[in-house]
């Protein structure tokens, strides 16, 4: 076991390479001394690792910034030694049970009796034979078993910059005649104790006439509701009178929402005085509980940064420094985001043009802001523009009456409330999918008016939904009123995507000459227009149609996921496209949520074949992001920049990608001291113990010329055929076999409604 770690320091070195101190902000911080927030390592990077192991803890160091507080909860072995390990049941993070089955006991906390294994029932020499484990569901336990617990001498022997001890269990140590003070006055003075907490005023009183040299004393506010054992006083009411904190500690650790308050829906309040009053009685304030895997508030989108942000970068304040289990997105937020609202955005690279140093790639929507509002409404593309995107979309479905407008697909149960409306329309359409559905072309314009928008998100079902509180906002936009938005708003282009062209006219339903008309009348096809427009297809023969306007730039989407693609493949997309649109998977290879490599020879065809590279979609939600990318899609977002070089990056959430873009750690011509950095794929997966990973998937195809020509498009058909059947017996006659039908119906409306929500 031992022996990994040397080879692990080694891959610490190349995620970060060495750091200086933080550059000067821009402008001061509202922290009590006007100096940037600290970041405290919970148990080192306890978002990856389990908590205060020896990897969590050296990965703390290697990605966060200079001055990285190591935080460790003490525990006491029977022999008076402290080990860094959160909670007092040992049972819950390690896997002492296995080792030692029949050492558990019984002990009172309260009016409760707590059956468990705990370090006062145990030696030293003992509890470094136990291994620890993940406690949270969420992050890999692939490091189950692996790492050994960790003493606070060797916290201390990794040489950080500083350590915080939080004494949370005082009394019960007590009571095993084991002193924590005496074990905290007796370490070494070359033990960098930065700062002691407990939410025990009397210890910290105690030791506070003890200690010498500069540790600061924290009070650790517990819920509000939770009562404090020396005043029997609850923490929310000593938090209203923070005069009684000043003679004994300088500062308080309390849990975020103390200070950004929630509603029932999760939604932030305003925030409360806690930090201001605090600061101005000299009291320093650290906020605790964040993490990049748990839900906060909607008003975040599941962007980690932007929560950081909303305590380290709002006008009235900043707390001095934030309690994590994810070091690095806390580093980020202080380094790189803060202080950047006002910036512009990095230069977009030149159309059709390979992305440079001091250029960045195009932000492009997927929906709109689709992570936030129901994917393209109207609200949609205004908060996209708000956000900052670059090229706004539209997908565009047509109506049974020949009316094209913007909708994510042409089964409108996905994001509408057709399912409750339209139960008799659901049938099968095998050439759009596999599923029974209602789509767009067997209702008319009007009919999809009356529809309302509906959010869902791809994890609802997991308890990650979006925005609520708008999930029916907002009104469809037919082609011309979403082109009349754009050329209205600030963004750089439009992008056209068109699909299932083939199958619409035999429909009698010309998509192509729609969306032709609608540009050409909205004046897009001008030289002298200036926004571009980019059209999007995974047929090739759509695309070549478009040909004929010189000013369009043509994206050609390879929907499966490809390992590789042969130069005749690259040689005929060449033929009709400008642009390659790809998944993620095809450029980044996982197993087991996992990164093992970048595809960087499909990326070099690529743009050796002078075609740009676009890549998604995108989303925020931790769980669309793989290990190695920490929780954290910024993280993400550099990767494919940085890492990969993409030309373009397609996004439902455009105001995480236009952040990081603000940001001067964006900019690959300046020398930043500390900088947010792509992933590296490999890295965490060879410290995986072999066996812990499921088998790998076998490689993916590589795209042949046959994958890519497409036959030419049918002539639009004169008058529609038949409207698909709706799924029953064709055969059927006869009331009783109507009946049976409308019942079959409107079962399978029942079910797509259901399965909607």
């Amino acid at each position: 076991m031992g022996g990994r770690y040397p080879h692990m320091l080694l891959i610490l070195i190349l995620l970060h390479a060495a750091k200086a101190a933080l550059d000067e902000p821009v402008e001061k911080w509202k922290t009590l001394g006007g100096t940037p927030p600290l970041v405290i390592a919970r148990g080192g990077f306890s978002g990856l690792f389990p908590e205060s192991s020896p990897a969590a803890y050296q990965f703390a160091i290697s990605t966060g910034l200079p001055g990285v507080i190591l935080h460790c909860d003490l525990q006491l072995s029977s022999d008076a030694k402290g080990f860094c390990r959160s909670g007092i049941r040992l049972d819950k993070s390690t896997l002492i049970e296995d080792i030692f089955p029949n050492r558990d006991k019984t002990y009172k906390f309260g009016p409760e009796d707590v059956h468990a294994w705990f370090s006062v029932d145990f030696t030293e020499a003992e509890l470094l034979n136990v291994t620890v484990k993940q406690t949270i569901y969420s992050r890999p336990s692939t490091f189950d078993g692996v790492m050994p617990m960790y003493r606070l001498e060797d916290v201390a022997g990794l040489g950080p910059d500083g350590i915080w001890v939080n004494v949370e269990y005082n009394s019960f140590y007590k009571e095993h005649k084991i002193s924590t003070e005496d074990f905290l006055l007796a370490l070494p003075k070359d033990f960098p104790i930065t700062y002691i907490s407990s939410p025990d005023i009397s210890f910290l009183k105690s030791i506070g006439g003890k200690l010498k040299g500069n540790t600061k004393l924290i009070l650790r506010s517990l819920w509000e509701n939770a009562t404090e054992p020396t005043l029997l006083k609850s923490y929310g009411d000593i938090m209203k009178d923070l005069s009684i904190i000043k003679p004994f500690a300088s500062g308080i650790l309390v849990p975020r929402h103390f200070i950004w308050p929630t509603n029932k829906d999760e939604y932030l309040l305003p925030s409360t005085s806690l930090v201001k009053d605090a600061h101005a009685l000299g009291l320093e304030v650290y906020a605790a509980g964040f993490a990049n895997d748990i839900f906060t508030s909607y008003n975040y989108s599941y962007d980690p940064a932007a929560e950081y942000l909303q305590f380290i970068d709002n006008p009235d304040f900043s707390v001095d420094g934030v309690l994590t289990d994810f070091t690095p997105t806390a580093s980020g937020a202080i380094a790189c985001l803060a202080h950047t609202k006002g910036n512009g955005l990095l230069p977009i690279a030149k159309p059709l043009l390979a992305t440079e140093d001091g250029e960045r790639p195009l932000i492009i929507t997927h929906n709109g802001a689709s992570g936030v509002f129901s994917g393209c409404t109207d609200l949609a593309y205004q908060q996209a523009v708000r956000d900052g995107a670059d090229i706004l979309d539209c997908s565009v479905r047509m109506s049974k009456d020949g009316v094209a407008f913007c909708l994510g697909s042409a089964d409108l149960t996905t994001s509408t409330t057709a399912a409750t409306t339209f139960m008799a329309k659901v049938v099968t359409v095998s050439e759009i999918q596999n599923k029974s559905g209602i789509f767009s072309f067997d209702l008319s314009w009007s009919e999809i008016q009356t529809l309302k928008p509906e959010l869902n998100g791809p994890y609802a079902q997991a308890g990650l939904k979006r925005n609520p509180a708008a999930k029916n906002a907002g009104k469809f936009l037919s082609l011309p009123e979403f082109l009349d938005f754009a050329k209205t708003s600030n963004v750089s282009g439009v992008l056209i995507e068109i699909e299932d062209a083939p199958y619409l006219a035999t429909r009698g339903l010309g998509v192509v000459d729609a969306i032709s008309s609608a540009l050409v009348n909205a004046s897009y096809d001008k030289e002298s227009h200036q926004q571009r427009v980019l059209i999007q297809s995974d047929d090739s023969s759509v695309l070549s149609v478009f040909k004929k306007f010189p000013k369009f730039e043509r994206v050609f989407v390879i929907d499966p996921v490809i390992s590789d693609a042969s130069k005749p493949s690259i040689d005929e997309i060449k033929e009709f496209a400008h642009t390659v649109m790809v998944s993620r998977g095809a450029l980044v290879r996982a197993h087991g949520f996992f990164l093992t490599g970048f595809n960087d020879m499909l990326v070099g065809k690529i743009h050796d074949a002078n075609l740009t590279l676009h890549v998604g979609v995108l989303k925020n939600e931790f769980m669309n992001i793989g290990f190695d990318y920490f929780a954290d899609p910024m993280v993400e977002i550099v990767t494919y920049y940085m890492g990969l070089v993409c030309d373009g990056i397609v996004t439902e959430f455009p105001a995480t990608a236009a952040a990081y873009f603000r940001s001067p750690c964006s900019d690959l011509t300046k020398n930043m001291s500390y900088s947010i950095l792509a992933a590296n794929p490999g890295g965490l997966e060879k410290m995986v113990p072999l066996g812990a990973l499921p088998p790998a998937l076998p490689p993916a195809p590589v795209l042949e010329p046959a994958d890519v020509i497409d036959p030419p498009l049918p002539p639009v058909a004169v008058s529609s055929p038949p409207e698909s059947t709706p799924k029953g017996d064709d055969d059927a006659s006869g009331a009783s076999s109507n009946a049976a039908n409308c019942l079959l119906v409107a079962g399978i409306a029942a079910l797509l409604y259901l399965s909607s929500h």
